[in-house]
């Protein structure tokens, strides 16, 4: 009789201690984060959208993520209008429409609101936005300019489904998603020319190269390999039994795969615009580069350390694989 009444008491207090933790994980959906204001405007000055152009068009590859035709024929460039289904354990996730238009694009929101999801992560109500785009250091004046662009370009009216997070994904937004801001004081104005500083800039915070050319801990997004050592899986966007392998861009004599190459042979092949069938390596966006451009990016990826590992580049071809599993 006592047993009982004990494993019934432990079994209300369990009960009791699930309500509170599901009472608790529900109201912590809407945390608020609150972020300082820029100031920063859109521009209607030609050369500021033109090069808003350059990077949501070219080196940015935003349409990879927000275009109709993610997935199936990457690089086309309009119209950005979401929708893409991003298929994750914790949920199915789409991409916004960020086009100009005013009932579903990013019409709906001020500069001021626009910046905020891009430089901190942070929507217009102040709740976080899921970690997936890497432009919190955009320098101030590349973040004007893209802004100015996605409001430049012709409305399209698309109703985008609202995310739908399962029951692990309320459990991670509500304890674990904190908005992803910039890492220490984003510049004023982007680096230019062919200079390491200008590399790094385009690799880190515009092409987001670091994100596929190094591991990453997929539960948190930190980096957790050498920069630019390899070995990071990416699902094939053609075939989902197949992996691509990204290889090691270092100076390391024995694992980098663009040893001995010259700054010339490696414009050349960034902005060939040709790549594997299924690659997720935005190919077509990187044509649209400038040699300048590249070749700063080249003179970066020089400067880092050597670092080993990632797929063997004596091996071309194993670069693609069979997954273990379908993503």
């Amino acid at each position: 009789m006592k047993i009982r009444r004990t494993l019934g008491r432990v079994g209300l207090g369990l009960l009791v201690l699930m309500a509170a933790f599901a009472a608790a994980t529900w109201s912590r959906q809407a945390r608020k984060f609150p972020v300082p204001a820029l100031g920063l405007r859109a521009s209607r000055d030609p050369a500021v959208l033109a090069r808003g152009r350059y990077i949501v068009t070219g080196p940015g590859h935003c349409s990879d993520c927000h275009g109709e035709s993610t997935g199936k024929a990457p690089g086309k460039t309009e119209p950005l209008s979401g929708g893409y289904e991003f298929r994750l354990p914790v949920g199915v996730f789409r991409a916004p429409n960020i086009t100009s238009d005013s009932l579903t694009g990013n019409g709906r929101y001020s500069d001021e609101e626009l910046i905020r999801i891009l430089r901190y992560g942070v929507r217009p109500d102040g709740t976080a936005v899921l970690p997936f785009m890497p432009f919190a250091n955009l320098a101030d004046d590349d973040l004007v300019a893209v802004i100015s662009y996605l409001r430049a370009i012709d409305p399209a009216h698309r109703v985008i489904a609202p995310h739908e997070p399962n029951l692990l994904g309320n459990v991670v937004k509500a304890w674990l998603l904190t908005p992803r801001g910039p890492e220490g004081l984003p510049m004023a104005s982007a680096p230019r020319g062919v200079s390491i500083e200008n590399g790094h800039y385009l690799a880190h915070h515009v092409a987001n190269c670091v994100g596929c050319h190094t591991k990453m801990d997929m539960r948190t997004g930190e980096l957790i390999g050498p920069v630019f050592g390899g070995g990071a899986e990416h699902q094939s966007l053609t075939d989902p039994m197949k992996e691509f392998v990204a290889p090691n861009l270092t100076p390391d004599p024995r694992w980098g795969w663009i040893v001995g190459w010259s700054a010339e042979a490696f414009s050349a092949r960034l902005r060939s615009g040709v790549g594997r069938e299924g690659s997720p390596m935005p190919w077509s966006h990187f044509k649209q580069l400038s040699d300048e451009d590249a070749r700063a990016i080249y003179l970066y990826l020089q400067s880092l350390p050597k670092a080993e590992g990632g797929p063997d580049p004596r091996q071309r071809n194993p670069v693609l694989k069979v997954a273990s599993r379908v993503l």
